[in-house]
């Protein structure tokens, strides 16, 4: 079984190598900070909205909150990959066009450390940059304007070691300490000159998100969970290159910048969840507090963002030896995310609805997940654009029991 598990893992550590290689998407959002902030969670709760704050389940791997880590079950190795697929539509002034885009999106693992400590790790993207503009420039003595490209690519991703602890039978905290770190490159042409001149930015900098959960008895078969989580705010350095270069990428000149600086601003976090086993209903709330930070431009600045999320998930269990376990489950959610971005003095508006299938393989140590998001972000009005969007998420996780010493060694 384990060498199936290791096989299963190559193809899936191979096939997102080749997700990352596949980008289509050009979204003007993201050519502002460090990029579109990634506010989904590609796990199980995709479906649900991407909401779990307050949900303690033993079944998946939960980074929504690092307490929930303590909930995993005891000589088990969990491991996680997902991809996103997604279709874009760009409406607005004289623009009217599609995009398709494939990437990977998570790759995790947990296991139970104690009875009372569990832990996660991972990677997954925390911010995008991929837009190309262009606009006309014109050059001093004449009156032709002259084409001027400008392309943006990159962004950061978070690499992430998750401690849960259970204190009693009700109360759990947890910690996450992120990594986060990548380029952001900006590039430059003016029409048809074969010089590009590059700017180049590079961060690596920890990151700490602190939660808890509290659960109890409503009644014999109703459980309720409460989890709250607040990530710490960080200042990060940027590292400056520029450089000129030519068709061929060849350097004709470079210098290292002066470094840049941007504050990611603390954020909390508080959910809910009601359970049965068989129907469960969570909602969250998450805010970022970007007031204050003082990042401005000619015709943005940001504010406080919020974001409201729910979602009901049933499942049909099964027996096994006594004990229940999870068969199919189906999911539905909605969000609204606010973006703390405001452009043209317009709030930026994210809204979409979620459908969840989860479905386990013949041996109950595989488990296939697709969800499905429908939704909207952004307006045409005051000359900005609107995105309407489908996104396709496809999780593998795998579960094998480990640390167990066979009878006949």
């Amino acid at each position: 079984m384990r060498k199936k598990i290791y096989t299963s893992v190559t193809a899936l550590l191979l096939l997102a190598s080749a997700a990352e290689a596949q980008h289509g998407i050009n979204s003007i959002y993201s050519a502002y900070g460090i990029g579109d902030l990634e506010t989904r969670d590609y796990s199980r709760n995709f479906g649900l909205g991407s909401t779990g704050i307050g949900r303690r389940n033993s079944g998946y791997l939960n980074e929504l909150n690092p307490a929930s880590y303590s909930a995993l079950p005891t000589q088990n190795f969990m491991f996680d990959a997902s991809l996103k697929g997604q279709y874009l539509s760009y409406s607005g002034s004289n623009i009217s066009q599609t995009a398709t885009d494939l990437n990977f999106k998570r790759l995790a693992l947990g296991f139970k450390a104690a009875r009372w400590w569990g832990i996660g790790a991972g990677i997954t993207p925390f911010s995008t940059v991929d837009y190309k503009l262009l606009n006309n420039k014109f050059i001093t003595g004449t009156g032709t304007p002259i084409t001027a490209t400008t392309t943006g690519t990159g962004g950061l991703n978070r690499a992430y070691i998750s401690n849960g602890f259970q204190l009693n039978k009700h109360f759990s905290v947890g910690v996450s300490t992120g990594f986060l770190f990548g380029p952001i490159n900006i590039s430059q042409t003016v029409g048809s000159d074969s010089l590009a001149t590059q700017h180049n930015q590079y961060t690596f900098k920890p990151n700490f998100t602190a939660g808890a959960q509290y659960v109890a008895k409503l009644s014999k078969d109703w459980q309720l969970g409460l989890g709250a989580t607040y990530r710490f705010e960080t200042k990060m350095k940027l590292q400056q290159k520029l450089n000129i270069v030519n068709q061929d990428n060849t350097p004709y000149y470079t210098e290292q910048l002066a470094p840049g600086y941007f504050t990611l601003p603390a954020e909390f976090g508080g959910g809910i969840s009601l359970t049965n086993n068989t129907i469960t209903w969570v909602a969250d709330y998450r805010r970022q507090q970007w007031n204050g930070l003082g990042d401005k431009g000619l015709n943005y600045y940001y504010q406080d963002g919020q974001r409201f999320s729910t979602g009901v998930e049933y499942a049909i269990n099964k027996q096994y030896y006594n004990r229940p376990i999870e068969g199919l489950i189906l999911q539905a959610g909605f969000s609204y995310n606010e973006s703390p971005l405001v452009i043209k003095n317009t709030v930026i508006k994210d809204i979409s609805g979620t459908l969840g299938l989860s479905l386990p393989g013949k041996t109950g140590q595989l488990r296939y997940y697709v969800g499905i998001e429908a939704g909207q972000r952004g307006t045409t009005a005051n000359g900005l654009i609107k995105e309407n969007y489908v996104n396709a998420v496809f999780n593998f996780s795998l579960r094998d029991i480990w640390f167990l010493k066979r009878l006949n060694q």
